[in-house]
C-alpha cells in the first residue's frame, strides 16, 4: 500500500491542503511535525482545529506529553504502526509537516542505534559543554556541520552534543547521513513526497498574519499554563519558536511589541531553513501554492502529477 508526504515551510498551505488531499483520495492525515505531536501545544504549534481537520481522521496530533524526551526513533516506530493501520482500512495515509528529519526517518532505511559514541567522547563534549556553555558548543556544531546547527536552538543542548557525537564519531555530519542511506521506496512501500512553495514575500506575509493570529487566539495564556507546568525551560519540547520568544516576555525580558517581533522573525527564518533542507531532496515533487486560484485547483495539480507516475497512483486517483 503507497503513503503520500506534503512537505514545505511553515504557513505555505500545507494542513488545508492535506485535508482536501485526503477528501479527493479517502485519505486521513498523519503529522510529520515535530511541535505538533506534544499536546497542550496547540495554539503555539498551530496545530489543526477540529473545524480544520473538517472530519478528516487526523494523527499523532497531540498524542505526546509535553516535557517527555521524544525522539525521531520513537517518531518513526508510532507513525508506522499508524500508516498500517490506516493502510489496512484501504485509506491512504497522508504525511503532512515540515519537519525534515521525520520525512528522512520514514523515507529512508535510517538505522538509529547504528552510530554511538564512546564513553570518553561523551564526557569530554560533556566537559566542554561546562566549560564553554550552550553557545559555545552551538558555535563548535555549526563549524562542523552548518545545516543541523541552524535548525536546533543553542539551548536545545542535548540534540547539539548528539550531533556533535555523531561528526565527531563518524566524521560525516549529521545532516549528510541520510545521503547514503537506502530510499525505500522500491523496497517497503511505494511513495510519493509533494512540496508546496510560494514567493517569499507571499510567505513571510502568511508567516505574519499567523503570528497575530495566534496571540489573538490566546498565545500568551497558553505559555501561561505550560510556565505553571514547572517543566525546565531548556526542554526539546519547549524550544518552538513562539514559545521561546513568549517566556521570556512573561518574566519581564522585554516588551511586548519586541516579543511579536522575534516570534514573526525567528519564523521567517526557521521558513528558509525547511527551505534549505527540503531544496536538497531532490524526490520532492514542487507545486508553487500561490500560483492557483482555487484550493481545487492546486489539489489538482498534485493529482494530476500522481497520475503521471504509475498505473498504481493513477488507479488510486481514479478511484
Amino acid at each position: 500500500m503507497p503513503a503520500l508526504f506534503l512537505v514545505g515551510p511553515t504557513a505555505c498551505g500545507k494542513s488545508k491542503t492535506a485535508v482536501n488531499l485526503a477528501k479527493k483520495l479517502s485519505g486521513e492525515v498523519v503529522n510529520m511535525d515535530s511541535m505538533q505531536v506534544y499536546n497542550t501545544m496547540r495554539i503555539g504549534s498551530a496545530r489543526p482545529t477540529e473545524d480544520e481537520m473538517d472530519g478528516v481522521p487526523h494523527h499523532l496530533f497531540g498524542t505526546v506529553p509535553l516535557g517527555s524526551d521524544f525522539s525521531a526513533a520513537e517518531y518513526k516506530t508510532m507513525a508506522c504502526k499508524t500508516m498500517e493501520e490506516v493502510q489496512a482500512r484501504h485509506h491512504l495515509p497522508i504525511f503532512c509537516g515540515g519537519t525534515g528529519l521525520y520525512l528522512q526517518t520514514m523515507t529512508y532505511r535510517m538505522e538509529f542505534g547504528g552510530i554511538s559514541a564512546s564513553e570518553d567522547l561523551r564526557k569530554e563534549l560533556q566537559a566542554r559543554l561546562t566549560a564553554l556553555g550552550n553557545e559555545g558548543m552551538h558555535r563548535e556544531l555549526m563549524a562542523v556541520d552548518p545545516a543541523t546547527a541552524e535548525r536546533l536552538h543553542p539551548n536545545d543542548t542535548k540534540r547539539v552534543l548528539r550531533a556533535l557525537e555523531v561528526y565527531y564519531a563518524t566524521g560525516t555530519p549529521l545532516s549528510e547521513q541520510g545521503r547514503g542511506f537506502t530510499n525505500l521506496e522500491e523496497e517497503d512501500y511505494p511513495f510519493l513526497i509533494f512540496g508546496l512553495r510560494m514567493e517569499r514575500s507571499l510567505l513571510y506575509e502568511r508567516i505574519n498574519t499567523r503570528v497575530d493570529a495566534m496571540l489573538s487566539e490566546g498565545l500568551l495564556a497558553e505559555c501561561e499554563t505550560i510556565l505553571k507546568m514547572g517543566i525546565p525551560l531548556e526542554h526539546p519540547s519547549l524550544m518552538g519558536i513562539g514559545y521561546r520568544q513568549v517566556f521570556p516576555y512573561l518574566k519581564g525580558e522585554y516588551s511586548y511589541d519586541e516579543m511579536v517581533e522575534r516570534i514573526k522573525r525567528e519564523t521567517r527564518r526557521y521558513a528558509k531553513r525547511q527551505m534549505t533542507w527540503f531544496n536538497r531532496d531532490a524526490r520532492i515533487h514542487w507545486v508553487d501554492a500561490d500560483g492557483f486560484s482555487t484550493a481545487d485547483d492546486l489539489v489538482n495539480r498534485i493529482l494530476s502529477i500522481m497520475k503521471e507516475k504509475s498505473d498504481l497512483w493513477r488507479d488510486l486517483c481514479d478511484q
